[in-house]
């Protein structure tokens, strides 16, 4: 294991290079705050406790500082990964501003949702250890909001090619992976909580709040909320999305989109058309060219052997000459024979 120590962080710093003072200061805050963790009880004071978090404690900022304290060194390792992650493959799309929101958002999100949940689940139970015992903190619930916005931006990359796992099925495949350590009693159940809540809320912000350039949210099909269950499912969770969305947008919750499909023509004209937007379209831009490239490719390969075409063409050139020849090569031909044989004048005949 100590082998590899120095691998990983020569990896970890190679990653740390080329990212912004916001990755590098989040990073630092999450490795320092796991040192105090040896001295200190950081998970209580700076992780979220639902019972402080409602009336009348009201530990507010246990919301914002939750998703840097980490208490184990697998979670250590986790969170920095999450962020190098970020700062390679999101901030450079984004911007170091837009990335620190994502984050705030996210773990905002996740410390509210968390504590609601574990306040629900005492209302059921009236056990007061779901309010005063468990600690909602770690990166988890980022990596989960990471791997939304990596499967928005780069859903059909390959992660694993045996078996083949693309990456717009690594998200539901994590989750699907911490509720079975959860049943085995493997994980704590906040771990749970944090990596579903970070999925959900990062969905939301991605889809329906995000400004960009073209708008706000990310209306394409291939980001909707079923496309992130099995294809068997995503009829069925797609009608129970649409009726929950329907119901958020009669409530104000959320705003009714109009996708809109810019015409690259002459004329700046923007029809309105169900199932289309400018990122899908430029997704499948992308695919089509890097098709074009690989059969490309292909042919530049091929072309390195000797083509039968061209030998044919040979032939049908010599083919197709004339018979008479040229006056030109003639006239050269007659001085070249002339230069070769010499005729001399017959004697004359008395």
């Amino acid at each position: 294991m100590r082998r590899y120590l120095p691998v990983a962080r020569q990896h970890f710093l190679a990653a740390l290079a080329g990212t912004s003072v916001v990755v590098k200061s989040l990073s630092a805050a999450v490795l320092l705050l796991y040192l105090l963790s040896f001295g200190l009880d950081t998970a209580y004071g700076l992780g979220v406790t639902p019972g402080y978090l409602l009336p009348p404690n009201f530990w507010v900022w246990t919301l914002v500082t939750q998703g840097l304290v980490e208490e184990r060194a697998w979670g250590l390792a986790a969170s920095l990964a999450t962020l190098g992650a970020a700062g390679r493959l999101l901030e450079p799309l984004w911007g170091a501003l837009e990335l620190l929101v994502f984050f705030a958002v996210v773990n905002i999100s996740v410390g509210l949702l968390g504590a609601l949940a574990y306040f629900l689940t005492y209302v059921a139970s009236f056990h007061l250890a779901y309010l005063f015992a468990v600690r909602i903190h770690g990166g988890l619930g980022f990596l989960g909001g990471v791997l939304v916005a990596l499967k928005q931006t780069m859903g059909d990359s390959t992660v694993l090619k045996v078996p083949q796992v693309r990456m717009k099925a690594v998200p539901m495949l994590l989750l699907l992976l911490l509720a079975l350590l959860r049943l085995a009693a493997l994980i704590e159940s906040n771990v749970l909580a944090s990596y579903g809540f970070g999925l959900l809320s990062s969905w939301v912000y991605l889809r329906f709040y995000q400004r960009h350039s073209r708008g706000r949210g990310d209306m394409s099909d291939h980001f909707a909320f079923a496309t992130f269950f099995p294809e068997i499912l995503q009829p069925v969770v797609g009608l129970v999305a649409n009726l929950v969305h329907s119901i958020l947008v009669k409530v104000k919750v959320c705003r009714k989109t109009v996708k809109r499909y810019d015409v690259g023509a002459p004329s700046s004209i923007t029809i309105s058309l169900p199932g289309t937007d400018p990122q899908d379209a430029e997704r499948r831009r992308q695919l089509a060219l890097k098709a074009l490239n690989e059969r490309l490719k292909r042919v530049e390969d091929q072309s390195a052997w000797p083509s039968m075409e061209d030998e044919e063409e040979e032939v049908g050139t010599k083919a197709d000459s004339p018979l008479l020849p040229n006056p030109d090569a003639a006239r050269k031909g007659a001085g070249q024979e002339s230069s070769l044989i010499t005729f001399q004048d017959a004697p004359s005949q008395l």
